[in-house]
Protein backbone atom coordinates (compact mmCIF):
# COMPACT_ATOMS: atom_id res chain seq x y z
CA UNK A 1 0.00 0.00 0.00
CA UNK A 2 1.02 3.53 -0.90
CA UNK A 3 0.76 4.59 3.43
CA UNK A 4 3.45 1.42 3.52
CA UNK A 5 6.01 4.02 2.63
CA UNK A 6 5.14 6.62 5.30
CA UNK A 7 7.42 8.13 8.04
CA UNK A 8 6.06 6.66 11.39
CA UNK A 9 3.60 8.36 13.30
CA UNK A 10 5.28 9.96 15.30
CA UNK A 11 7.96 11.50 13.08
CA UNK A 12 4.74 12.62 11.33
CA UNK A 13 3.42 14.14 14.15
CA UNK A 14 6.65 15.85 14.87
CA UNK A 15 7.08 16.82 11.61
CA UNK A 16 3.29 18.67 11.64
CA UNK A 17 3.99 20.35 14.97
CA UNK A 18 7.33 21.70 13.57
CA UNK A 19 5.16 23.12 10.58
CA UNK A 20 2.55 24.81 12.45
CA UNK A 21 4.42 26.13 14.65
CA UNK A 22 7.19 27.49 12.75
CA UNK A 23 4.62 29.41 10.76
CA UNK A 24 2.45 30.55 14.09
CA UNK A 25 6.00 31.93 15.58
CA UNK A 26 7.07 34.66 13.62
CA UNK A 27 3.41 36.09 13.83
CA UNK A 28 4.29 36.64 17.62
CA UNK A 29 7.64 37.64 17.28
CA UNK A 30 6.95 40.43 15.28
CA UNK A 31 3.48 41.42 16.87
CA UNK A 32 5.14 41.90 20.34
CA UNK A 33 7.93 44.09 18.84
CA UNK A 34 5.02 46.06 17.08
CA UNK A 35 2.46 46.27 19.78
CA UNK A 36 5.71 48.33 21.90
CA UNK A 37 6.43 50.33 18.71
CA UNK A 38 2.71 51.41 18.44
CA UNK A 39 2.80 52.54 22.55
CA UNK A 40 5.68 54.43 21.57
CA UNK A 41 4.87 56.56 18.36
CA UNK A 42 1.15 57.37 20.38
CA UNK A 43 3.38 58.56 23.26
CA UNK A 44 5.50 60.34 21.27
CA UNK A 45 3.13 62.54 19.34
CA UNK A 46 0.96 63.16 22.86
CA UNK A 47 4.12 64.73 24.21
CA UNK A 48 5.30 66.41 20.70
CA UNK A 49 2.16 67.00 19.33
CA UNK A 50 4.17 66.51 16.01
CA UNK A 51 1.55 64.73 12.95
CA UNK A 52 4.54 62.70 11.69
CA UNK A 53 4.60 60.27 14.47
CA UNK A 54 0.52 59.93 14.41
CA UNK A 55 0.63 59.14 10.58
CA UNK A 56 3.17 56.54 11.23
CA UNK A 57 1.12 55.24 14.10
CA UNK A 58 -2.01 54.92 11.35
CA UNK A 59 0.67 53.38 8.81
CA UNK A 60 1.75 50.47 11.50
CA UNK A 61 -1.51 49.89 12.88
CA UNK A 62 -2.84 48.42 10.19
CA UNK A 63 0.37 46.07 9.85
CA UNK A 64 -0.66 44.91 13.73
CA UNK A 65 -4.39 44.48 12.51
CA UNK A 66 -3.44 41.93 10.05
CA UNK A 67 -0.43 39.91 11.25
CA UNK A 68 -1.85 39.77 15.04
CA UNK A 69 -5.05 37.92 13.27
CA UNK A 70 -2.94 35.47 11.41
CA UNK A 71 -0.89 35.19 14.82
CA UNK A 72 -4.30 34.00 16.72
CA UNK A 73 -5.71 31.89 14.05
CA UNK A 74 -2.45 29.97 13.72
CA UNK A 75 -2.24 29.53 17.70
CA UNK A 76 -5.36 28.29 17.69
CA UNK A 77 -4.39 25.18 15.90
CA UNK A 78 -1.60 24.52 17.88
CA UNK A 79 -4.12 23.97 21.03
CA UNK A 80 -5.87 21.52 19.12
CA UNK A 81 -3.05 19.65 17.68
CA UNK A 82 -1.41 19.01 21.00
CA UNK A 83 -4.79 17.40 21.92
CA UNK A 84 -5.01 15.46 18.93
CA UNK A 85 -1.49 14.39 18.25
CA UNK A 86 -0.22 14.54 21.21
CA UNK A 87 -2.63 12.87 23.96
CA UNK A 88 -0.43 10.96 26.08
CA UNK A 89 1.77 14.51 26.64
CA UNK A 90 -1.49 16.61 27.61
CA UNK A 91 -2.67 13.68 29.55
CA UNK A 92 0.59 13.77 31.42
CA UNK A 93 1.36 17.05 31.96
CA UNK A 94 -2.02 18.89 31.73
CA UNK A 95 -1.90 19.50 35.44
CA UNK A 96 1.28 21.77 35.16
CA UNK A 97 1.13 22.82 31.98
CA UNK A 98 -3.04 23.61 31.55
CA UNK A 99 -3.09 25.91 34.39
CA UNK A 100 -0.28 27.91 32.54
CA UNK A 101 -1.55 28.16 29.27
CA UNK A 102 -4.94 29.14 31.15
CA UNK A 103 -3.73 31.97 32.93
CA UNK A 104 -2.04 33.28 29.45
CA UNK A 105 -5.74 33.32 28.20
CA UNK A 106 -7.31 34.86 31.57
CA UNK A 107 -4.64 37.75 31.38
CA UNK A 108 -2.99 38.06 28.28
CA UNK A 109 -5.45 37.34 25.76
CA UNK A 110 -8.52 38.50 27.19
CA UNK A 111 -6.41 41.98 28.20
CA UNK A 112 -5.77 42.19 23.77
CA UNK A 113 -8.63 40.74 23.20
CA UNK A 114 -10.43 43.75 25.36
CA UNK A 115 -8.56 46.59 24.23
CA UNK A 116 -7.61 45.61 20.68
CA UNK A 117 -10.71 47.23 19.31
CA UNK A 118 -10.08 50.65 20.79
CA UNK A 119 -6.84 50.98 19.69
CA UNK A 120 -7.54 49.94 16.01
CA UNK A 121 -10.97 51.93 15.57
CA UNK A 122 -11.19 54.02 18.58
CA UNK A 123 -8.74 56.78 17.84
CA UNK A 124 -11.79 59.49 16.54
CA UNK A 125 -13.82 58.07 19.21
CA UNK A 126 -12.88 57.83 22.33
CA UNK A 127 -10.00 60.46 24.46
CA UNK A 128 -6.53 60.64 23.42
CA UNK A 129 -5.80 59.50 27.28
CA UNK A 130 -8.00 57.07 26.82
CA UNK A 131 -6.95 55.65 23.63
CA UNK A 132 -3.39 55.57 24.34
CA UNK A 133 -3.89 53.60 27.74
CA UNK A 134 -5.50 50.94 25.17
CA UNK A 135 -2.33 50.93 22.91
CA UNK A 136 0.04 50.45 25.70
CA UNK A 137 -2.38 47.92 27.83
CA UNK A 138 -2.23 45.80 24.12
CA UNK A 139 1.06 46.01 24.20
CA UNK A 140 1.64 44.74 27.74
CA UNK A 141 -0.54 42.15 26.96
CA UNK A 142 1.31 40.68 24.22
CA UNK A 143 4.39 40.81 26.92
CA UNK A 144 2.19 38.47 29.51
CA UNK A 145 1.29 36.38 26.78
CA UNK A 146 5.41 35.79 25.74
CA UNK A 147 5.74 35.53 29.99
CA UNK A 148 3.50 32.11 30.19
CA UNK A 149 3.86 30.58 27.08
CA UNK A 150 7.52 30.75 27.64
CA UNK A 151 7.39 29.39 31.16
CA UNK A 152 5.39 26.25 29.91
CA UNK A 153 7.71 25.93 27.42
CA UNK A 154 10.89 26.53 29.95
CA UNK A 155 9.77 23.94 32.16
CA UNK A 156 9.65 21.24 29.97
CA UNK A 157 13.25 22.47 29.29
CA UNK A 158 13.92 22.36 32.75
CA UNK A 159 11.08 20.67 34.73
CA UNK A 160 10.58 22.12 38.77
CA UNK A 161 8.41 22.17 41.42
CA UNK A 162 6.52 18.98 40.59
CA UNK A 163 5.62 15.57 41.78
CA UNK A 164 4.94 12.55 39.96
CA UNK A 165 1.86 10.54 40.95
CA UNK A 166 1.49 6.17 40.70
CA UNK A 167 0.26 6.62 37.38
CA UNK A 168 3.05 8.91 35.52
CA UNK A 169 1.33 12.05 35.92
CA UNK A 170 2.85 15.69 36.52
CA UNK A 171 1.23 17.50 39.41
CA UNK A 172 2.22 20.55 40.81
CA UNK A 173 3.72 21.18 43.91
CA UNK A 174 5.62 24.53 44.28
CA UNK A 175 3.96 26.98 41.33
CA UNK A 176 6.98 29.43 41.96
CA UNK A 177 9.24 26.63 41.46
CA UNK A 178 7.11 25.68 38.06
CA UNK A 179 6.56 29.39 36.53
CA UNK A 180 10.05 30.38 37.64
CA UNK A 181 11.95 27.66 36.67
CA UNK A 182 15.58 27.24 36.16
CA UNK A 183 15.91 28.35 32.75
CA UNK A 184 12.88 30.60 32.49
CA UNK A 185 14.52 34.37 32.89
CA UNK A 186 16.63 33.67 30.62
CA UNK A 187 14.97 32.36 27.50
CA UNK A 188 11.89 34.97 28.34
CA UNK A 189 14.30 37.93 28.46
CA UNK A 190 16.37 36.34 25.14
CA UNK A 191 12.88 36.05 23.52
CA UNK A 192 11.40 39.01 24.51
CA UNK A 193 14.65 41.14 22.84
CA UNK A 194 14.92 38.81 20.07
CA UNK A 195 11.03 39.85 19.33
CA UNK A 196 12.08 43.68 19.55
CA UNK A 197 14.60 43.32 17.07
CA UNK A 198 12.58 41.67 14.65
CA UNK A 199 10.25 44.33 14.31
CA UNK A 200 12.94 47.18 14.23
CA UNK A 201 14.29 44.90 10.76
CA UNK A 202 11.24 44.81 9.51
CA UNK A 203 10.70 48.31 10.29
CA UNK A 204 14.06 49.30 9.49
CA UNK A 205 13.67 47.71 6.01
CA UNK A 206 10.20 48.91 4.90
CA UNK A 207 11.92 52.57 5.32
CA UNK A 208 14.74 51.82 4.30
CA UNK A 209 12.97 50.61 0.95
CA UNK A 210 11.48 53.92 0.88
CA UNK A 211 14.77 56.05 1.58
CA UNK A 212 16.04 54.41 -1.63
CA UNK A 213 13.50 56.43 -3.96
CA UNK A 214 12.61 59.19 -1.31
CA UNK A 215 15.22 59.95 1.14
CA UNK A 216 13.15 63.42 2.14
CA UNK A 217 10.11 61.87 3.45
CA UNK A 218 10.21 62.85 6.82
CA UNK A 219 8.02 59.85 8.16
CA UNK A 220 10.25 57.60 6.46
CA UNK A 221 13.30 59.16 8.22
CA UNK A 222 11.58 59.04 11.66
CA UNK A 223 10.67 55.61 11.94
CA UNK A 224 14.38 54.04 9.71
CA UNK A 225 15.94 55.97 12.73
CA UNK A 226 14.23 54.53 15.40
CA UNK A 227 14.43 51.41 14.45
CA UNK A 228 18.43 51.88 13.67
CA UNK A 229 18.57 53.04 17.42
CA UNK A 230 16.89 49.52 18.33
CA UNK A 231 19.04 47.94 16.20
CA UNK A 232 22.31 49.47 17.59
CA UNK A 233 21.20 49.46 21.64
CA UNK A 234 19.29 45.73 21.68
CA UNK A 235 21.26 43.65 19.10
CA UNK A 236 24.44 43.73 21.32
CA UNK A 237 22.32 43.61 24.49
CA UNK A 238 21.14 40.63 22.78
CA UNK A 239 24.40 38.88 22.32
CA UNK A 240 25.08 39.29 26.20
CA UNK A 241 21.44 37.75 26.85
CA UNK A 242 22.20 34.79 24.45
CA UNK A 243 25.47 34.38 26.44
CA UNK A 244 23.90 34.16 29.57
CA UNK A 245 21.40 31.80 28.27
CA UNK A 246 24.21 30.01 26.79
CA UNK A 247 25.48 29.16 29.95
CA UNK A 248 22.42 28.37 31.91
CA UNK A 249 21.95 25.85 28.84
CA UNK A 250 25.47 24.24 29.78
CA UNK A 251 24.43 23.98 32.96
CA UNK A 252 20.94 22.53 33.24
CA UNK A 253 20.96 20.91 29.31
CA UNK A 254 25.16 20.00 28.47
CA UNK A 255 23.71 17.74 25.57
CA UNK A 256 22.19 20.19 23.84
CA UNK A 257 25.06 22.74 24.04
CA UNK A 258 27.73 19.54 22.80
CA UNK A 259 24.98 19.29 20.09
CA UNK A 260 25.15 22.85 19.19
CA UNK A 261 29.09 22.95 19.22
CA UNK A 262 29.40 19.91 17.10
CA UNK A 263 31.63 17.96 20.16
CA UNK A 264 31.35 14.44 20.42
CA UNK A 265 33.90 13.92 23.14
CA UNK A 266 34.37 16.07 26.66
CA UNK A 267 37.16 18.08 26.29
CA UNK A 268 39.36 20.74 27.31
CA UNK A 269 40.28 23.46 25.39
CA UNK A 270 37.42 22.93 22.72
CA UNK A 271 37.50 24.63 19.67
CA UNK A 272 34.40 26.47 18.14
CA UNK A 273 33.56 24.81 15.06
CA UNK A 274 32.57 27.95 12.66
CA UNK A 275 32.27 25.14 9.57
CA UNK A 276 31.55 21.20 9.61
CA UNK A 277 29.32 18.24 9.21
CA UNK A 278 28.07 16.18 12.36
CA UNK A 279 27.95 12.42 11.72
CA UNK A 280 25.84 10.31 13.64
CA UNK A 281 26.92 7.00 12.49
CA UNK A 282 30.53 8.04 12.81
CA UNK A 283 30.06 9.81 16.20
CA UNK A 284 32.38 12.77 14.82
CA UNK A 285 32.37 15.92 13.13
CA UNK A 286 34.13 16.86 9.90
CA UNK A 287 35.48 20.00 10.65
CA UNK A 288 36.38 22.44 7.74
CA UNK A 289 37.24 25.33 9.60
CA UNK A 290 37.43 25.99 13.44
CA UNK A 291 38.48 28.84 16.15
CA UNK A 292 40.76 26.62 18.60
CA UNK A 293 39.83 27.33 21.87
CA UNK A 294 37.14 29.82 21.24
CA UNK A 295 34.15 27.10 22.37
CA UNK A 296 35.72 26.71 25.83
CA UNK A 297 36.87 30.78 26.56
CA UNK A 298 32.84 31.22 25.71
CA UNK A 299 30.99 28.19 27.35
CA UNK A 300 33.84 28.56 30.89
CA UNK A 301 35.63 32.00 29.98
CA UNK A 302 38.92 30.02 30.53
CA UNK A 303 41.02 28.92 27.55
CA UNK A 304 41.30 25.19 29.11
CA UNK A 305 37.81 25.18 30.64
CA UNK A 306 35.90 21.19 29.88
CA UNK A 307 33.38 21.00 27.87
CA UNK A 308 30.29 18.33 27.41
CA UNK A 309 30.22 15.79 24.51
CA UNK A 310 27.73 13.91 22.96
CA UNK A 311 29.23 10.72 24.15
CA UNK A 312 28.95 11.83 27.79
CA UNK A 313 25.00 9.90 27.49
CA UNK A 314 24.02 7.06 25.88
CA UNK A 315 22.81 7.09 22.10
CA UNK A 316 19.36 6.51 23.06
CA UNK A 317 19.41 10.13 24.98
CA UNK A 318 21.33 12.49 22.79
CA UNK A 319 19.13 14.67 20.33
CA UNK A 320 17.70 12.75 16.98
CA UNK A 321 19.33 15.55 14.38
CA UNK A 322 22.89 16.56 15.54
CA UNK A 323 23.28 17.99 12.15
CA UNK A 324 20.27 20.45 12.35
CA UNK A 325 20.92 22.04 15.53
CA UNK A 326 24.36 22.23 14.66
CA UNK A 327 23.66 24.57 11.56
CA UNK A 328 20.58 26.10 13.40
CA UNK A 329 22.44 27.83 15.81
CA UNK A 330 25.04 29.13 13.87
CA UNK A 331 22.54 30.72 11.53
CA UNK A 332 21.13 32.16 14.76
CA UNK A 333 24.50 33.62 15.77
CA UNK A 334 25.48 34.87 12.02
CA UNK A 335 21.86 36.59 11.98
CA UNK A 336 22.65 38.22 15.56
CA UNK A 337 26.56 39.31 14.72
CA UNK A 338 24.94 40.79 11.21
CA UNK A 339 22.07 43.02 13.06
CA UNK A 340 25.12 44.29 15.77
CA UNK A 341 27.06 45.21 12.33
CA UNK A 342 24.12 46.78 11.11
CA UNK A 343 23.83 48.68 14.32
CA UNK A 344 27.38 49.67 15.01
CA UNK A 345 27.15 50.55 10.89
CA UNK A 346 24.14 53.08 11.52
CA UNK A 347 26.24 54.70 14.66
CA UNK A 348 28.87 55.32 12.36
CA UNK A 349 26.59 56.97 9.53
CA UNK A 350 24.49 58.58 12.37
CA UNK A 351 27.52 60.05 13.54
CA UNK A 352 28.77 61.83 9.71
CA UNK A 353 25.17 62.98 9.38
CA UNK A 354 24.67 60.22 6.38
CA UNK A 355 22.28 57.85 7.77
CA UNK A 356 19.51 58.88 4.96
CA UNK A 357 21.49 59.29 2.39
CA UNK A 358 23.36 56.14 1.81
CA UNK A 359 22.30 54.14 -0.41
CA UNK A 360 24.37 51.00 -0.14
CA UNK A 361 23.24 51.06 3.77
CA UNK A 362 19.65 50.93 2.81
CA UNK A 363 20.29 48.06 0.69
CA UNK A 364 21.45 46.33 3.38
CA UNK A 365 18.82 47.03 5.64
CA UNK A 366 16.14 45.93 3.41
CA UNK A 367 18.35 42.53 2.86
CA UNK A 368 18.37 42.49 6.90
CA UNK A 369 14.26 42.78 6.63
CA UNK A 370 13.74 39.08 7.52
CA UNK A 371 17.00 38.27 9.59
CA UNK A 372 14.67 38.82 12.85
CA UNK A 373 12.43 36.37 11.97
CA UNK A 374 15.48 33.68 10.61
CA UNK A 375 17.06 33.99 13.74
CA UNK A 376 14.07 33.42 16.44
CA UNK A 377 13.09 30.38 13.61
CA UNK A 378 16.60 29.21 14.02
CA UNK A 379 16.91 29.82 17.67
CA UNK A 380 13.21 28.01 18.03
CA UNK A 381 14.85 24.88 16.43
CA UNK A 382 17.72 24.65 18.46
CA UNK A 383 15.40 25.00 21.85
CA UNK A 384 13.51 22.54 20.50
CA UNK A 385 15.26 19.73 18.98
CA UNK A 386 17.95 20.20 21.31
CA UNK A 387 15.57 19.00 24.07
CA UNK A 388 14.52 15.37 22.21
CA UNK A 389 14.44 12.56 22.50
CA UNK A 390 12.55 14.16 25.31
CA UNK A 391 9.24 16.50 25.88
CA UNK A 392 9.95 16.85 29.27
CA UNK A 393 13.64 16.96 29.91
CA UNK A 394 14.54 13.52 30.83
CA UNK A 395 11.12 12.66 32.62
CA UNK A 396 8.87 12.04 29.48
CA UNK A 397 10.12 10.71 25.98
CA UNK A 398 8.72 11.96 22.73
CA UNK A 399 7.69 8.27 21.71
CA UNK A 400 5.76 8.31 24.90
CA UNK A 401 4.00 11.17 24.60
CA UNK A 402 2.44 10.96 21.28
CA UNK A 403 -0.96 9.86 20.60
CA UNK A 404 -1.85 6.24 19.33
CA UNK A 405 -2.67 7.20 15.56
CA UNK A 406 -1.98 5.89 12.10
CA UNK A 407 0.77 7.37 10.38
CA UNK A 408 -1.98 7.79 7.28
CA UNK A 409 -4.27 9.98 9.76
CA UNK A 410 -1.48 12.33 10.77
CA UNK A 411 -0.17 12.12 6.88
CA UNK A 412 -3.72 13.39 5.85
CA UNK A 413 -4.15 16.22 8.01
CA UNK A 414 -0.87 17.36 7.29
CA UNK A 415 -1.40 17.63 3.77
CA UNK A 416 -4.54 19.25 4.84
CA UNK A 417 -2.65 21.84 6.93
CA UNK A 418 0.21 22.54 4.43
CA UNK A 419 -2.21 23.51 1.57
CA UNK A 420 -4.55 25.36 3.82
CA UNK A 421 -1.70 27.25 5.68
CA UNK A 422 -0.06 28.46 1.94
CA UNK A 423 -3.44 29.33 0.60
CA UNK A 424 -4.71 31.55 3.90
CA UNK A 425 -0.92 32.75 5.44
CA UNK A 426 0.57 33.14 1.95
CA UNK A 427 -2.79 35.41 0.79
CA UNK A 428 -2.39 37.37 4.37
CA UNK A 429 1.54 37.83 4.06
CA UNK A 430 1.02 39.16 0.72
CA UNK A 431 -1.21 41.79 1.89
CA UNK A 432 1.15 42.66 4.30
CA UNK A 433 3.76 43.37 1.77
CA UNK A 434 0.97 45.11 -0.37
CA UNK A 435 1.12 47.57 2.81
CA UNK A 436 4.88 47.73 3.16
CA UNK A 437 5.24 48.86 -0.49
CA UNK A 438 3.32 52.30 0.14
CA UNK A 439 5.35 54.76 1.92
CA UNK A 440 4.08 57.01 4.62
CA UNK A 441 2.22 59.61 4.14
CA UNK A 442 0.78 62.96 5.87
CA UNK A 443 -2.71 62.77 7.13
CA UNK A 444 -2.49 58.65 6.65
CA UNK A 445 -5.92 57.54 6.49
CA UNK A 446 -7.96 56.11 9.24
CA UNK A 447 -11.34 54.26 10.11
CA UNK A 448 -14.15 57.13 9.32
CA UNK A 449 -15.36 58.86 12.47
CA UNK A 450 -18.75 59.57 12.80
CA UNK A 451 -21.10 57.25 11.28
CA UNK A 452 -21.09 53.16 12.91
CA UNK A 453 -18.81 51.23 11.36
CA UNK A 454 -20.61 47.95 9.40
CA UNK A 455 -18.50 44.40 10.42
CA UNK A 456 -21.19 42.56 7.81
CA UNK A 457 -24.13 42.84 5.56
CA UNK A 458 -25.26 44.83 3.14
CA UNK A 459 -27.01 47.45 4.91
CA UNK A 460 -25.52 51.20 5.06
CA UNK A 461 -24.70 52.72 8.23
CA UNK A 462 -27.43 54.93 10.34
CA UNK A 463 -26.15 57.93 9.43
CA UNK A 464 -25.85 57.41 5.46
CA UNK A 465 -29.69 56.33 5.56
CA UNK A 466 -30.56 59.75 7.52
CA UNK A 467 -28.72 61.79 4.91
CA UNK A 468 -29.87 60.19 2.07
CA UNK A 469 -33.65 59.79 3.35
Amino acid sequence: MAWDFLPSALDLARFQFAFTIAFHFIFPAFTIGLASFLAVLEGLWLVTGRSAYLDLFKYWVKVFAIAFAMGVVSGVVMSYQIGTNWSVFSDRTGNVLGPLLGYEVLTAFFLEAGFLGVMLFGLNRVGRGLHFTATCLVALGTAISAFWILSANSWMQTPGGHLIDADGRFMPDDWWAIIFNASFPFRFAHTLTGAYLTTAFIVGAVAAFHLLTDSRNERTRIMFSMAMWMAAIVAPLQIVIGDLHGLNTLQHQPIKVAAMEGHWERQRGAPFIVLGRPDHARETTDVWFEIPKASALILTHELDGETPGLKDVPPEQRPTNVPLIFWSFRIMVAMGSLMALLGLGSLVLRWRRALFDTAWFHRCAVAMGPSGLIAVTAGWIVTEAGRQPYTVQGLLRTADSVSPLAAPAVATSLLAFIVVYFIVFGAGIAFLFRLFARPPYSAESDVPAGEPIRSSGITPGISRIRQNG
